[in-house]
């Protein structure tokens, strides 16, 4: 539980982080398709390299994923046509890799929905400097991505490489990916992507409030999804997958953060409706100025 709870923590901070850019761009497809391009290296990297394998095989084809995801959509191919190709044709040459091995179907599972309780410590580290590395790349260019996610026209005619900026956020989508599909699954990963930086964007916070708000929404689902799975698999004896009940946690969340931010946009709309009744009284002659029924002469 404690390798697990250093491992989400460290990886809902970056994916946080990472994923109000994502939000912002809209990219959220693009990260779903990073996310099935990432199982043929998981794939691989088991097969040849057992546990031991899975973080370099998932590097390898994440970061090949990202590099041929911009270099399709510069091309002029639409971006959700390059994301089908690229998803497709990856995660089949997964599911053929996958069938050649003896465990199939817990190899798979195991792939799709990760192991984040039993991580060995020797993977640790190398998880930490993934998800460092995507945190570095963002933190970077930055003002480079904000600009391109609100003027991209703008951002490109004030010399701003708009290929480069492009490049890097796929690059760091991606190193997210790979240190979340090792340990909550190529599947289950997205969640920790999009969710935190659509809860940042329901609060109505300014744009750099996104990012922290974002992250400490991602840390606190982290650890109550895992410690909700410790105390219902062990205090009540239910085998429940962590990986999935974190995701259900994130899931909860937002549609929490959600609520409470329908109920103020409905309590805000019906203050100003009465605001705006009273003033149309008030033009009618129906009110007098502090609110009580004026008086009529005649």
């Amino acid at each position: 539980m404690g390798r697990a709870l250093l491992v989400m923590l460290a990886l809902s901070l970056v994916a946080g982080v990472v994923g109000v850019l994502v939000n912002l761009r809209g990219l959220e497809f693009i990260s779903d398709g990073l996310t099935h391009a990432v199982f043929p290296g998981l794939a691989i990297g088991f097969a040849f390299g057992g546990a031991g394998g899975l973080l370099p095989g998932a590097a390898v084809a994440a970061l090949v994923a990202a590099v041929v995801l911009t270099w399709l959509a510069r091309a002029g191919i639409g971006s959700d046509s390059a994301i089908a190709i690229v998803l497709t044709a990856t995660f089949s040459v997964g599911v053929i890799v996958v069938s050649l091995g003896t465990d199939y179907a817990g190899e798979l599972e195991s792939l799709l929905f990760g192991r984040v309780l039993t991580i060995p410590a020797g993977q640790i580290p190398p998880l930490l400097v993934v998800a460092a590395l995507a945190l570095v790349a963002v933190a970077a260019t930055l003002k480079q991505q904000l600009f391109r996610a609100f003027d991209p026209a703008g951002s490109r005619a004030s010399g701003i490489p708009s290929l480069t900026v492009d490049l890097v956020l796929n690059v760091a989508v991606a190193l997210v990916v790979v240190a979340g599909a090792s340990t909550i699954g190529s599947l289950l990963v997205l969640a920790l992507l999009i969710v935190p930086g659509a809860v940042a964007r329901l609060t109505g916070v300014g744009l750099f409030a996104l990012f922290p708000v974002a992250a400490v929404f991602a840390l606190l689902a982290s650890w109550l999804g895992l410690a909700a799975n410790f105390a219902v698999s062990v205090g009540a004896g239910l085998d429940l997958p962590a990986g999935a009940t974190v995701v259900a946690v994130f899931v909860a969340g937002y549609l929490l953060v959600l609520a409470i931010t329908e109920i103020v946009r409905a309590v805000r709309r019906g203050a100003r409706g009465g605001g705006v009744d009273a003033a149309s009284a008030r033009i009618r002659g129906d009110l007098g100025p502090a609110g009580a029924p004026a008086r009529r002469h005649g």
